[in-house]
């Protein structure tokens, strides 16, 4: 079952999203799936499709409001308009919530590029979502201390991404370490963006790693599975 639904944010705000479930959605996993900055493309409601076969009730909040981007200046400018704060304590706290509430014991948070620094950034201050998994995306330090995260988190990296350097990488595994955040990282020879095809040269940037994608989206998907059983 696929479907644009509306959810309430916690400031008793309407949100729209893209909603789907397994053939056996009972009491099955939550994940709130944050779109890439081209916003929610086929390509990310492919992958929630994907997400729900095996088996998660997935929504892919729409922070664009029905926006999507083709061209890189085009995706800047739409990122750009976002309230970062208000996206990832709101909007994407919301679908966790409507998850919550409608059969799904655990919830877990995973994003690409823009949607991986909102969901580290969920991860911080969202208390409803049970694991976090990012894709070659982090917030800037000045939107708080990555080291107050209580849930397990996984991270996919391009060691070659020159949106997202390594030396920030590194700086919060380290953290991660001092603080005794339970967290998992794992480094690919790629660019940013090495999940997303780029099919017909439409929103993504022609970094696609065919192999790197399936092992990491097969890792993410076990990882998910561990802790929000």
């Amino acid at each position: 079952m696929n479907q644009t639904i509306e959810f309430t944010r916690p400031d008793g705000k309407k949100a729209p999203g893209y909603y789907v479930a397994p053939e056996h959605a009972d009491g099955a996993p939550g994940l709130v799936l944050i779109e890439e900055w081209w916003g929610v493309t086929d390509h990310m409601k492919r992958l929630a499709e994907r997400f729900a076969k095996n088996g998660f009730r997935v929504i892919v909040p729409d922070l664009y409001r029905g926006r999507t981007a083709a061209v890189g200046d085009e995706a800047n400018h739409l990122m750009e308009g976002l309230d970062f704060g208000d996206a990832a304590t709101q909007d994407v706290r919301g679908a966790a919530q409507y998850l919550l509430s409608s059969g799904s014991a655990k919830v877990g948070v995973m994003g690409f590029c823009m949607g991986g620094a909102l969901t580290l950034l969920a991860a911080m201050y969202d208390p409803e979502f049970s694991a976090a998994v990012t894709f070659y995306g982090f917030p800037p330090p000045e939107a708080g201390d990555l080291g107050a995260i209580k849930i397990p988190v996984q991270g996919h990296w391009g060691e070659r991404d020159s949106f997202f350097g390594m030396d920030r990488v590194n700086d919060i595994e380290k953290r991660f370490k001092e603080i005794g955040v339970p967290y998992e990282f794992h480094r690919y020879d790629a660019e940013h963006g090495f999940n997303n095809p780029n099919e017909q040269g439409n929103s993504g940037l022609g970094h696609y790693h065919e192999e790197h994608s399936e092992r990491s989206l097969h890792r993410a998907n076990d990882f998910l599975k561990k802790h929000l059983a």
